[in-house]
């Protein structure tokens, strides 16, 4: 080794000086640890962090999956599926693993260059679903419209937009190369749409939960047993309640009355509110469009100008205005109503549009006018020159806003002085001081009321956070405020045997039901299997018959429901085969196949394609699942996905 250094060859000794170099970064990598961590692991901002595997991974760059992101996407979930508040933290881990999987997807994607450039994402625009909404009849909108259309239907700044959209085609792509192997056998398409096509018709008897319930009529002494059973469970079925002692005052027991206000003050607040008073600058068109690209070639230019100077000289000519427009018009928003636009704010249409149309008189009619959109021909029909409301028009609108401010506030400040006086001379005292009334209520529970307040939410959600005999606080009643102290607690406890029967019995029925529903289930299949007929076996049984359409899997059937859950086993039977107990919750039922009908040869043909695409829709979904799972695996066991420390108590930001 020291012979082959000793000779002059540059190559050999600038590869051992890599070879050392390299160990030498290997152990500052492993003697200080976290030296490329990039401090998200402690970021509150940060859910978690992914890199490349492998040892050169810690030298590359990493994708970071924002905290924020993540609770975005699980609120919107949220709201999108009525989900209540308690599931926000299952969306908040589901969110927040599908975006990891997505990074360490693009990772992947990246690493097999399948990136998606700008043009790409021009052509998807064009001729992808959002097609229809950007490039209408093949025109491009226009940026401003674009822009909006994103803001409004995505909630995204136009560049996170674009963004997140080149990495889903992009995800696309690597999905398509590794799962364009994946194919079906035309035996397998065939046996996917003989199952998937069959239908049946079949009569069934329904044993409802209900029913089963009101047969369950235990004694005292099960309803005692239970309730000694499920000592834990009713061990505070009776909540927490408070008795509360209050006076309270709203801005007729104010001392001097409701505050006035001054004409001084009407003034001030209108000049600090100046823009709301003003109205702006707006005009009621028609229009006749003419489009052309503001940068179009001049060839190209001349020509729409030269069609709009034709229509406008049909116009001056005697044409019908609403008629040419409907004619010959480019704009696909106003042409069917001959051109018609509603009042518009000047501010919201292109400078030169505007100019022309405020010059107009109502019922003039301009020349050809020039706009980034093509060339005009406009007729005004009404328009507002933009001014500012004098103070004394609109003082009725300021008056009682300054003076619900100038009570509340005034009202606060004497609640305030009113639990001073009390913290020293007791509530009593204090309210007799004020010719007020104090009241004590019964025990009240959380979500109790208070009869003689206008609200009494507030006073008890602050009662409940108060501690037993504490010093007097201040609540607002809706109409004015509250002063008041808890008198007494009494704890959430178990209830007397007595005072919750009737709540044990529904909940002993409710506990029993499920295993007498099947037993009774059980008893009308066993026996109309050997009698060989339902309908005899429900009649022993007092039970009604009811019998389905010719249906297929994905029908709804009274009081069975989706033939997709447990009811889908009609469809193993033969014709004339029973059920046994099907058991959907609320309702049980036992089922007889009475017409089954399968697809023939020429439906089969007639779907092969449609169910070939789906099937292997559904295999190319699996294999992919299955890849990246794999890919996650190697992921994680290399140590490639950093989880923040501090995001587990999602959300964070708090």
């Amino acid at each position: 080794m020291i012979r082959i250094l000793q000779k002059d060859n540059r190559l050999v000794k600038a590869l051992f000086a890599l070879i050392i170099g390299l160990a030498i970064l290997t152990m500052v990598i492993t003697l200080v640890p976290g030296i490329f961590d990039n401090g998200a692991s402690n970021d509150s901002t940060v859910y978690a962090t992914v890199r490349s595997p492998g040892w050169l991974g810690k030298f590359t760059g990493s994708d970071s999956i924002k905290t924020a992101d993540v609770q975005r996407e699980a609120e919107q979930q949220m709201q999108q599926q009525r989900l209540p508040e308690f599931y926000l933290q299952f969306l908040l881990s589901r969110v927040g693993q599908q975006q990891v999987e997505r990074a360490v997807l693009k990772q992947e994607a990246d690493r097999l260059g399948l990136q998606v450039s700008d043009q790409d994402l021009l052509s998807f625009l064009r001729s992808g679903p959002y097609s229809q909404y950007l490039f209408p009849e093949g025109k491009f909108i226009g940026e401003d419209k674009y822009i909006d259309f994103v803001e409004q239907e995505f909630r995204l700044p136009v560049k996170q937009f674009e963004d997140e959209l080149k990495d889903d085609l992009e995800l696309q792509r690597l999905q398509a190369l590794e799962t364009g192997g994946v194919s079906v056998s035309d035996g397998a398409v065939k046996a996917e749409y003989l199952q998937s096509g069959t239908k049946v018709k079949f009569q069934y008897a329904v044993i409802s939960s209900a029913d089963v319930q009101k047969t369950i009529n235990p004694s005292d002494a099960d309803l005692q047993a239970f309730f000694k059973q499920s000592a834990a469970r009713y061990a505070t079925a009776m909540p927490e309640t408070r008795k509360i002692q209050f006076f309270s005052f709203d801005s007729s027991n104010m001392p001097g009355g409701k505050p006035a206000v001054t004409d001084a003050e009407v003034q001030a607040y209108y000049n600090a509110h100046l823009d709301q008073y003003k109205t702006p600058e707006q005009v009621k068109t028609r229009h006749i469009l003419i489009a052309v690209a503001k940068d179009a070639d001049a060839k190209t230019d001349a020509a729409a100008k030269a069609k709009a100077a034709d229509v406008l000289k049909q116009l001056k000519a005697g044409g019908n205005f609403a008629e040419l427009a409907k004619k010959y018009s480019d704009d696909p928003g106003s042409k069917d109503q001959g051109g018609d636009l509603p009042m518009i704010p000047t501010a919201q249409l292109d400078p030169a549009y505007a100019k022309a149309a405020m010059a107009l008189g109502p019922g003039q009619t301009s020349d050809v006018v020039r706009s980034q959109f093509g060339y005009h021909i406009i007729q005004t029909e009404a328009k507002d020159v933009s001014q500012t409301k004098s103070v004394a028009e609109v003082k009725d609108s300021i008056v009682p806003a300054l003076e619900a401010n100038k009570t509340g506030a005034a009202e606060q400040a004497f609640a305030n002085q009113l639990a001073d006086e009390a913290k020293k001379n007791g509530l009593q005292k204090t309210a007799d001081a004020h010719g007020l009334h104090v009241i004590t209520t019964d025990y009240l529970g959380s979500k109790g009321t208070i009869a003689s307040l206008p609200d009494s939410a507030a006073l008890l959600t602050a009662a409940f956070g108060a501690a037993k005999g504490a010093a007097p606080q201040v609540a607002s009643t809706g109409e004015g405020f509250a002063v008041f102290q808890v008198e007494d607690v009494k704890a959430a406890h178990a209830p007397e045997f007595g005072e919750f029967k009737s709540q044990l019995l529904n909940d002993y029925r409710e506990q029993k039901a499920p295993e007498l529903l099947n037993q009774k289930l059980i008893k009308l299949s066993d026996r109309a299997r050997q009698l060989n007929d339902l309908a005899k076996a429900a009649a022993e049984m007092s039970l009604p018959m009811q019998t389905s359409d010719l249906v297929g899997r994905e029908a709804q059937v009274p009081q069975i429901g989706a033939l997709s859950g447990a009811a889908s086993v009609v469809f193993t039977l033969p014709q004339g085969g029973i059920s046994g107990p099907v058991n959907e919750g609320a309702n049980g039922a036992v089922l007889q196949v009475i017409d089954k009908q399968e697809p023939t040869a020429d439906e089969i043909a007639k779907n092969f394609a449609a169910t070939k695409t789906k099937l292997l829709d559904q295999q190319r979904q699996e294999a992919f699942a299955v890849f990246a799972g794999a890919l996650m695996d190697r992921y994680e066991k290399d140590g490639a996905i950093i989880y923040s420390k501090k995001q587990t108590g999602l959300p964070l930001g708090n």
